[in-house]
């Protein structure tokens, strides 16, 4: 009987020879060999949604074993029970780690961005693997310093940016580093999700992001019987609970626990044109914004604006035409059409997506995609790539005990999402030209800019090393 990975491949040659793509560059397949007689003992933190995915691929590697489960939702938490019967069960991770930290291995977190950093840093210090979600912290100070404890410990870690050990992907990045459309001039990337729709969908009617300028917020009131809202709270300042106002997802539109639309998609959009770049840290940062969001003092004081225009200027490479590069993100619909139709014609484009314009034709690679788009069409040289399961990835670079066999290690995810989270800044302050010294950690031009690198932790929610 085929394996799963067999039939991947078998979708994937396929797919790609329809679409053009040339069979020369499925030259490889690879995926890492674990050792069949070791465990991987591991905890979860966060377990609903995108915590209750993490941990069933998690969990499906052979060579994992759940220990603990940590949810502040009990609901939640009993429900991801019924599969892992054996797991420990917590409402607190800071009990969860004290209690567990010699029995297991390896934390994987999926909360809210605002907890990712005072969770993996904890972790660490015990010499924890991690595993965490995009984008990997809240600020960029929180990602230096994860960065820095990783390497110094010589543990693994994995960003949750799954898209970046697939085939399509990985080919992307070889293919724009080998030139197969020349040197690249300029790179779009963007995410057209409705605002409006999906976070109506979670908050019918309910939260500034999706409101009129001046509507007030919903009443506050208790939190459910079942919810640790201080805990949910954490390291944030304290509010109070408003029914499926922050919690069960609409978190990411807060400005106090997510990125807003570049926050959530940024990473994995971001990730392969960087990476082709080799990482670089942004040289200054220009943004345009839903000029509503600004002029309404509670949207902009807490929430994100409906959409954004952000360009970035980066250092050039041997891989690109100029001294610099522009890197342009919209969100909201802003995608500019008009430039890209003589370049791909009647091609439709992607929700989502990312276009690399260069000086031998365009590369476009929709986001979650079989693979890229090269314009014009041609056949194009061999080159190889390869394809690995994200999650599995990560538990066999543990059993392997080898940090740099994992894609999205932390020392390169924090690069990746401190270019995320210095583009939710600049969004901030519009129409000005922020200049990043990344080496002083600084937005030279902008102290106000500088007051959102780093912020101070609840009192009691303090962390060593954050």
């Amino acid at each position: 009987m085929p394996t799963p990975s067999s039939n991947s491949r078998r979708h994937f040659l396929k797919t790609a020879i329809a679409a053009g793509i040339s069979t020369s560059y499925l030259s490889s397949f690879t995926a890492w060999a674990s050792p069949a007689s070791k465990k991987v003992r591991h905890a979860q933190v966060g377990v609903f949604r995108r915590g209750a995915h993490d941990l069933r691929n998690i969990a499906s590697h052979p060579n994992v074993e759940i220990v603990a489960l940590c949810d502040i939702n009990k609901t939640k938490l009993q429900a991801a029970a019924t599969r892992f019967p054996k797991a420990r069960l917590y409402q607190d991770w800071r009990e969860m780690l004290a209690k567990e930290a010699n029995h297991i291995d390896s934390v994987c977190i999926s909360t809210p961005d605002h907890m990712h950093a005072p969770i993996a840093m904890r972790a660490m210090q015990l010499g924890k693997h991690v595993f965490c979600q995009k984008p990997l912290t809240h600020t960029v100070y929180e990602g230096r310093q994860l960065a820095k404890t990783a390497a110094e410990k010589k543990l693994v870690t994995q960003m949750g940016t799954q898209i970046a050990s697939t085939f399509s992907n990985r080919m992307t990045e070889k293919l724009l580093k080998e030139g197969a459309i020349g040197k690249i001039k300029e790179i779009y990337c963007w995410s057209n999700k409705n605002a409006r729709a999906a976070a109506s969908a979670i908050a019918p009617n309910a939260t500034p992001l999706t409101q009129p300028a001046g509507n007030p917020l919903p009443p506050e009131g208790p939190p459910p019987a079942t919810l640790d809202w201080d805990g949910w709270i954490g390291v944030a300042p304290t509010r109070p609970c408003r029914r499926q106002f922050y919690h069960s997802g609409a978190w990411r539109k807060w400005q106090d626990f997510g990125g807003g639309h570049l926050g959530d998609m940024g990473c994995h959009i971001l990730n392969t044109p960087l990476s082709a770049l080799g990482m670089p840290a942004p040289i200054s940062i220009q943004t345009q914004v839903d000029p509503e969001w600004i002029k309404d003092a509670l949207r902009y004081r807490e929430s994100f604006p409906l959409w954004q225009i952000i360009e970035y200027t980066f250092p050039g490479s041997k891989i690109t035409a100029g001294k610099t590069v522009k890197l342009t993100w919209s969100d909201g619909g802003k995608l500019p059409l008009h430039k890209f139709k003589p370049l791909v014609g009647n091609n439709p484009l992607p929700t989502e997506g990312m276009l690399a314009i260069g000086t031998k034709g365009v590369l476009l690679l929709p986001h979650v995609s079989i693979a890229p788009k090269i314009y014009p069409k041609r056949k194009l040289a061999a080159v190889k790539f390869e394809n690995t399961n994200h999650y599995h990835q990560y538990i066999d670079a543990i059993l392997a005990n080898k940090p740099a066999m994992a894609i999205s290690r932390f020392p390169l995810a924090a690069p990746l999402s401190e270019a995320v989270l210095l583009g939710v800044i600049a969004a901030r302050f519009p129409g000005k030209s922020l200049q990043w010294n990344t080496k002083a950690m600084k937005f030279s031009n902008h102290p106000a800019a500088n007051k959102s690198l780093r912020t101070t932790y609840r009192k009691g929610w303090e962390e060593k090393g954050l």
